[in-house]
């Protein structure tokens, strides 16, 4: 593949990756919003407890924790392809096993090994997708890649609408199996990038290949600030979505004495703002840098998520919902687009895993958070606390150097770098 070609039509792998890559995270995310769709259900039938119910979501977020960290490490070390197809596999059976969960133990432990598929998916998907577009391309393919998660949100609340009434909420996770037939297609079709082939083959043919360690994203003061600079970011960034979409809607009903149908017509207005943001940051990204674009969309996200308190009727809803989703998640692709460029190919998937699933694992307690917030103070402190997340975020980014050196060439580099960017 040239990708000095790639200011012009998209070749054969690239349109077979950017495809296959938004096609999983949409299965990936209608996976996790099974979860959410199912689980009053599931207490109705499994008799088990709030505090049982909450512990599923912690147990996929551990087990998408332990996937990122062993699926990045097997991704670097053997190739991006075949290890997104074993992490669709894994993910795609242990939904469907749900099926067969009669039990709180069996729901636990399937979860679990859903999040390792899950978890592992991302950072290697990512991956596929910053070796195989030139760098000013590559903001806007992994958010084109993240809408695909949207997508995959909307598709689970339609699934969930017409199964669970009718065959239960066991029935709804066989639909988990749909992803066996993605892997097919990706293995005739998707081939592994440039970038990944020619690092490998140079260190075979120079007999200095070295396992691929974690500990290489902390091998200077610098590069250790660095990953864990972007992991705070992370944190944030998941910390809001899910803070955000588990009780906002709670919220507004209370706020606006709306009903359930009412909040779900905010959830759709909200995730149409955010993949309509997704794709401005990516272009954002790629022509001014990720040091402006994250400036504006943390900044955004401060003032919009405190902003949200003034609506007062359905329609300032709607649009306070809207614009919070253009800004509070509209920047999820530009992590993975950073990140592959911050670390060199031999560490890439690794280092997009970790940094990401470390923030899932951290931000997914954000809906306890707010919950003891919510019991204790009033809305607007609630959200003010939010805002002051984005703004810390926001100090955090700017002290990124590697973010820094990015921006300046952002106009000039047309092609992923497979060296690392040092941080000073």
């Amino acid at each position: 593949m040239n990708n000095q070609s790639q200011d012009h039509a998209l070749t054969t792998n690239q349109k077979w990756t950017i495809a296959s890559t938004s096609a999983g995270f949409a299965l990936e995310n209608m996976d996790v919003m099974f979860l959410s769709f199912a689980l009053s259900s599931i207490i109705a039938s499994l008799h088990i407890s709030g505090a049982q119910a909450g512990l599923i979501a912690t147990v996929t977020n551990l087990g998408m924790l332990a996937g990122g960290i062993l699926f990045g490490l097997i991704g670097d070390r053997f190739g991006r392809v075949k290890t997104f197809t074993y992490t669709v596999f894994i993910f795609a059976f242990a939904t469907a096993a749900m099926y067969f969960a009669d039990n709180i133990q069996l729901i636990y432990l399937f979860r679990f090994i859903a999040g390792i598929g899950a978890g592992g998916e991302y950072g290697v998907g990512i991956t596929l997708i910053a070796e195989s577009f030139a760098a000013n391309k590559i903001g806007k393919m992994t958010s084109v890649a993240a809408i695909g998660g949207q997508i995959g949100a909307v598709l689970a609340a339609i699934a969930a609408a017409f199964i669970i009434p009718a065959f239960g909420w066991n029935a709804l996770f066989l639909i988990g199996l749909v992803p066996v037939i993605l892997t097919y297609f990706i293995r005739r079709n998707l081939h592994e990038s440039d970038a990944f082939v020619t690092s490998h083959q140079k260190t075979a043919d120079t007999n200095t290949k070295q396992p691929v360690r974690i500990s290489s994203m902390f091998k200077t003061p610098g590069i250790a600030f660095q990953t864990i600079a972007l992991m705070i970011m992370v944190v944030v960034q998941i910390a809001g979505y899910f803070g955000l979409m588990n009780w906002l809607p709670t919220i507004m009903q209370h706020k606006l004495n709306l009903t359930v149908s009412g909040s779900s017509v905010w959830m759709i207005a909200t995730i149409v703002g955010m993949s309509i943001g997704m794709l401005v940051f990516g272009n954002i990204l790629d022509f001014f840098g990720p040091r402006r674009a994250f400036g504006i969309f943390l900044l955004g996200s401060a003032v919009s998520v405190f902003a949200i308190t003034l609506a007062n009727n359905e329609a300032t809803m709607l649009i306070a919902g809207a614009i919070l989703g253009f800004f509070s998640n509209g920047m999820f692709g530009g992590y993975g687009a950073v990140i592959s460029r911050l670390y060199p190919t031999e560490i890439r998937a690794t280092a997009n895993n970790v940094i990401v699933n470390t923030g899932r694992a951290i931000g997914g307690f954000s809906s306890l958070a707010i919950g003891i917030l919510m019991d204790h103070y009033t809305l607007p402190v609630v959200m003010g606390c939010l805002s002051a997340m984005y703004i810390i975020s926001f100090v955090v980014m700017l002290s990124i150097p590697g973010l820094r050196k990015l921006s300046t060439h952002a106009h000039h580099e047309v092609a992923p770098k497979a060296t690392t960017v040092e941080a000073n």
